[in-house]
């Protein structure tokens, strides 16, 4: 796997909590944020993947059997 280095900026308080954070993990600083990164492209990734395959469904439509014809009125439904 190809790596880059990237150059990003905290602030020293975030930081450090960060650096305790992986510490208490017993990972690098650098594993930390990669982990966490992917963990958010992934989920990025899966919630895109659902909801254009929910869109594909809406565009479809679903066979609710009633032939595009509703056979009940509203005061029907809602009986007040």
């Amino acid at each position: 796997m190809d790596r880059q280095n990237v150059t990003v900026s905290f602030s020293k308080s975030l930081l450090k909590k960060a650096k305790i954070l992986a510490a208490s993990m017993d990972k690098s600083l650098s594993e930390l944020f990669r982990e966490t990164i992917e963990q958010r492209v992934k989920e990025a990734e899966g919630y895109n993947t659902s909801k254009n395959r929910q869109l594909a469904l809406l565009k479809q439509g679903l066979n609710l059997g009633t032939k595009g014809r509703i056979k009940i009125t509203r005061e029907e439904l809602y009986d007040r």
